[in-house]
């Protein structure tokens, strides 16, 4: 696969003049680089998904169940019927074009399909055929195509070359989500059994062992002790790290890509030294060790069935409340779903900080807070002695994760801790940034290395405004807060803007942070500490009193 990635150079000339054919007759074209391997049929099969078979895209038939037709379109009418909104969205867009170039995927490829109104015709014109008198009647020129092996290929094509990252509901002047059209989309390419492998693996490994990485419970208690080993070479500090312990007063719930990869493993090390360093009574649980939901990218159903565990392990350890680390997907399914599929958790309380007695308030329902909100709040209420200069090697800039800001709206608290852990922070532009972030451009389950050439154009505009602070403010670091992205980001980082590096909030306040009793020279990564000159550590290395400034 290495052989065949194209060059930046190559991917940056994107031609946005339309092909002079109408798109109802422009072939689909499948081609390496631009669509993502099918399911595993022992992974499908794992979970029970209906018409299992072995299959890939660049195959001429796809042995489309018998029947396909019919399950498309009954799947498309309970659809209808069941989610009023989808009704709406395809019957009001008036292809107004305001969402066009708000794509990433559309500005990174220049193909039309990929702007969102054109990949919602996609299922909107089948649903005009056979849902609406003037498509049965008219056909063609009310814009209805009948439902075709050729539309079924260019739905898997297109509805994965969507992250849902929403950015173009933004700018609809109609509200309409076409995310929630690929969520459809992707649930009725399922019900046929056109799945992607990145999405259904993940998914039957968080049933098997309760994280997408199909780590065991015993891998995980390892990956967890090896962490707090770590830490303690680092930091002079043994601090303990519960498992599955009744009785604490929180759990904690971070994605599996934070004591298993990097430069996620980092932030892990930073959550870790945050809750010895204010005491904090809480545990992990080795069975709901994922907080990510990659059944947000399959179908309603798999997304309730992974959003249950959470809950359920809340109950079985008898905490009051939940914390969720650095994850995106975890608080769309939370603050959008969770209520309406699994909640409310009315057998948990209120989430109250036990350090600075803050109630949170917007948590009422769910009983979980982002820890975000929570490090921000030890913050503010002077709990926590960070030394900005610590983190002086990085020039740092924020990626809003999609998930979190414009599904959770969580702007402000991110900034907050960056600003109160770095001398050194720039923004992006403004429209590429908060409610208007771009995309990862590799999110929704789409991140995987056959895809590559799709994942770079994707991100694309992200990368081009990254570039612009580095080459303006000498930006070194893109710090972000979901684990798609810390996974994501490092290769488009290499691809387009190399002198970039990527890490969690908390890897920053963790290496800013002030520990009582520490002995430290290096920052969470092993690299010389800034800010640890002769006159802050005495011969031992342990820290002397310096500025407690929040």
């Amino acid at each position: 696969m290495a052989e065949s990635k194209p060059k930046p150079e190559i991917l940056a000339k994107v031609d946005y003049q339309p092909p002079g054919d109408d798109w109802m007759e422009l072939p689909v074209e499948i081609r390496p680089g631009t669509f993502n391997y099918a399911a595993n049929p022992a992974n499908a099969k794992y979970l029970d998904l209906p018409h299992v078979r072995k299959w890939q895209p660049t195959d001429d038939d796809w042995q489309l169940p018998e029947n396909w037709q019919e399950i498309i379109l009954e799947g498309l009418h309970d659809r209808l019927k069941k989610y009023r909104s989808l009704k709406v969205f395809m019957d009001i867009c008036v292809r107004c074009g305001a969402c066009a170039d708000k794509c990433h995927f559309f500005l990174g490829s220049g193909d039309p399909k990929n702007m969102p109104v054109l990949r919602a015709e996609l299922l909107r014109s089948v649903y005009r055929r056979d849902f609406t008198t003037a498509g049965k009647i008219l056909g063609k020129l009310a814009g209805a195509r009948p439902l075709t092996p050729e539309i079924i290929k260019e739905w898997f094509l297109y509805f994965y070359q969507c992250t849902e990252c929403r950015r173009c509901s933004v700018f609809c002047p109609y509200g309409i989500d076409t995310a929630e059209i690929t969520m459809m989309g992707r649930e009725l390419l399922n019900s046929i059994g056109l799945g992607i492998d990145w999405i259904t693996t993940p998914a039957a490994n968080c049933f098997r062992t309760g994280n997408h990485l199909g780590i065991q419970p015993h891998g995980f208690k390892d990956s967890i002790d090896f962490a707090v080993e770590e830490l303690e070479e680092i930091t002079g500090i043994k601090v303990d790290a519960p498992i599955n312990k009744k009785g604490a007063e929180i759990l904690f719930v971070s994605p599996s890509a934070d004591y298993f990869a990097s430069p996620h493993y980092y932030t892990l090390l930073g959550y870790l030294a945050l809750f010895h360093e204010i005491g904090l009574d809480y545990t992990w649980s080795a069975y709901a060790s994922e907080g990510g939901n990659f059944g947000l990218f399959h179908s309603a159903d798999m997304m309730k069935r992974l959003n249950a565990k959470i809950y359920a392990e809340a109950k079985r350890l008898g905490v009051k409340w939940i914390l969720g680390g650095e994850c995106g997907h975890m608080w769309r399914v939370l603050h959008q779903y969770m209520d309406t599929m699994n909640g409310p958790a009315d057998f948990l309380d209120q989430p109250v900080s036990p350090i600075t007695g803050t109630r949170f308030d917007h948590a009422s329902s769910t009983k979980m807070v982002h820890i975000c909100e929570f490090t921000a709040d030890l913050i503010a209420n002077g709990k926590l002695k960070l030394d900005k200069r610590r983190n002086d090697n990085v020039n740092v800039t924020f990626h809003d994760s999609c998930n979190p800001a414009r599904a959770m709206g969580l702007f402000d608290e991110p900034r907050y801790c960056i600003e109160h852990a770095c001398n050194h922070f720039n923004e992006m532009p403004e429209n590429t940034i908060k409610e208007q972030t771009f995309c990862c451009g590799s999110g929704s389950g789409i991140g995987t290395d056959e895809n590559f050439e799709m994942r770079m154009r994707g991100g694309f505009p992200r990368a081009n405004a990254v570039k612009y602070v580095h080459d303006k403010h000498g930006v070194n670091m893109l710090a972000c807060i979901c684990a798609i992205d810390k996974a994501t980001l490092p290769p488009l980082m290499e691809f387009w803007v190399p002198e970039v590096d990527v890490c969690g909030i908390h890897e920053l306040i963790g290496n800013a942070m002030i520990m009582k009793g520490e002995k430290r020279t290096t920052d969470l990564r092993g690299e010389p500490l800034p800010g640890m000159e002769e006159s802050d550590a005495d011969e031992s290395g342990e820290v002397k009193e310096v500025s407690e400034d929040v």
